[in-house]
């Protein structure tokens, strides 16, 4: 072969390799978007069905289930001396699902549900009115044993500051969303929540993914953003106080 020709032949070969080089780096986006799609879709599955187990506990014991604590084992978890018997919780508003003591599988090691995105950060967490609040004079209502049952239901019914949802948190502090535009519900019983693909990193302060982990009972959910220091990937659902009391009647726990 003449020297001039085995060039050519190898400038063809290089040319090739490029080309599928660039074939390849043109088919990884959307390869990465598929992964990312499925990982939402089963973090929103996820989610679903522990809506649905924290919703059955409830029907079967008339009260909702107490956060976990880190050091739970994925068990609901009570204040020092506190039981079924008061609700005195002792993560309401910062804790995570209770997964095994829901029944719920898989779980990881140390007896907690993930999300989608699989990581030891992405533990499913979950937040449950009360903190020492009362309706009807009976303190923390919904994770007392009959206390939805003593505060009555007119009560249950008409009581304000349950959890709140902020459609957007730029205004929100620890009670409430500032602009009532930005204000999906004030009368969440529980939520649920994952904090996404970043949930390693610690949110910036007075970011919306960082108001929901401050542990007050404002939380938010809002469109996905990647725009640099308005990052949100969390994902969040959330039953409001009429649903879990319908579930009840319908289970025969009230009124």
């Amino acid at each position: 072969m003449k020297p001039a020709a085995r060039a050519f032949t190898l400038l063809e070969v290089m040319m090739v390799i490029l080309i599928l080089a660039i074939l390849l780096a043109g088919l990884s986006v959307p390869l990465a978007t598929q992964v990312a799609l499925r990982r939402q879709e089963e973090t929103r599955r996820i989610l679903d069905e522990a809506r649905e187990a924290v919703l059955g506990f409830a029907a079967t014991q008339g009260r909702l289930p107490c956060p976990a604590s880190a050091a739970s084992r994925g068990k609901e978890s009570f204040a020092a001396g506190g039981s079924a018997l008061d609700g005195n919780c002792s993560n309401f508003h910062d804790g995570f699902l209770p997964a095994a003591s829901l029944g719920l599988s898989p779980l990881d090691s140390e007896g907690f549900a993930r999300d989608g995105w699989g990581s030891p950060a992405n533990r499913v967490r979950y937040a449950v009115f009360g903190a020492g609040r009362a309706i009807g004079g009976v303190a923390n209502p919904l994770t007392r044993a009959g206390g939805m049952r003593q505060a009555t239901l007119p009560e249950l019914g008409d009581a304000s500051g349950y959890l709140v949802i902020c459609g957007l948190g730029s205004a929100s502090n620890a009670t409430g969303c500032g602009p009532a535009v930005n204000q999906l519900t004030r009368r969440a019983a529980f939520v649920l929540l994952s904090t996404g693909p970043n949930a390693t990193a610690t949110p910036a302060a007075g970011t919306d993914e960082s108001r929901n982990l401050d542990g007050n009972a404002v939380f938010v959910s809002r469109d996905p953003s990647a725009a640099r220091g308005d990052e949100f990937d969390d994902t969040l659902a959330w039953v409001p106080v009429n649903v879990l009391v319908g579930r009840l009647v319908s289970a025969g726990r009230l009124p």
